[in-house]
This record gives C-alpha cells, structure tokens and sequence, in this order.
C-alpha cells in the first residue's frame, strides 16, 4: 500500500487547490481522522497525516475537500459528508490526482482502494473506474473540477474565477 512518502511533492499538489499539509509525528494522533488510527484528517482548510499514512486516505480526503461547497468546507471538522454522487466524484478524482504523483499513478490507487474495502457494484475499483463512473465524471465536469478530457482543472467546487 502507497503512504505518505514524498511529503514534498503532495504538500504542493494540495496547495494547488489551497489545501495545506500537517505532517505528524508517527505516533502523535491525527486531528480530524473520520475513521482514525493512521487515516488522514480534515479540520477547516487543514489534512492531517504522518508519514504512515495511505496515500489513498490522503487523496480521499482531500478530494472530500475539493469536491464539497464552499459553506462546508468553511465549517469543517472531521467528517466531511455530502451524498453518494459526491462520494463517487470523490473517488474518481483521487485516482485521477494519483496520475500526478510520481510513483503512484492509476494502477496502485485502484489496488490500493481495494485493499482498504472501498466496495463498488463490479466488485472492483477498476470495474466501476472503467465502467461504471460516468456519472462521478459528469459530477466533476458539472462542477468544472475536471475539464471535457478528465483532467483535473486544479480548482475546487464554487471557487471564484478571477481570470
């Protein structure tokens, strides 16, 4: 399973969108973390991780934070909520933002999603990655944080274009 590894680089992919990065200590306890333990967590413009931490929680997470509005994420503390259709946009968009990590990519996050018990209807990351996502790429292209290709605009849901 990928973890945290290249603090630099995903504190930097994060900040894109405005998001920061706190780095813990291993044995410190993650503010934030939904589901706790070494699970990634979110309090305001904030994601929590130690150097253990999957890299599937730290995108997922960060996606939750994307993906939500404006007035939720203004609010945040640990539980980032929404409804399915944000949860699968959520999904397909951590794989998307993995292409852009060297030495993780597609292939491991959909791997590394299985492994962790996310539970799709094919049975598979890749079977709802490939088959079945239509409607998460069409909630991401909604809320234009994907553009007509399916790449990521590095923007976030309700952001203010100032261009």
């Amino acid at each position: 399973m990928l973890i945290l590894a290249d603090t630099d680089r995903i504190r930097e992919m994060l900040g894109r969108f405005g998001l920061g990065l706190v780095q813990l200590e291993d044995a410190e306890p993650i503010p934030g973390s939904y589901w706790g333990d070494f699970e990634a967590g979110l309090i305001g413009d904030r994601l929590y991780a130690r150097r253990s931490t999957p890299l599937h929680s730290i995108l997922h997470e960060a996606c939750h934070w994307i993906c939500m509005d404006a007035e939720r994420r203004a609010r945040l503390h640990t539980d980032a909520g929404g409804d399915y259709a944000e949860e699968d946009a959520v999904c397909y968009l951590q794989i998307l933002l993995a292409e852009a990590i060297p030495g993780a990519g597609r292939d491991p996050m959909l791997r590394d999603m299985d492994d962790w018990g996310y539970t799709f209807r094919l049975g598979s990351a890749r079977a709802w990655f490939e088959q079945d996502a239509e409607d998460a790429r069409a909630w991401l292209l909604a809320h234009g944080l994907i553009d007509p290709q399916g790449c990521p605009t590095w923007r976030v849901r309700d952001a203010v274009d100032l261009s």
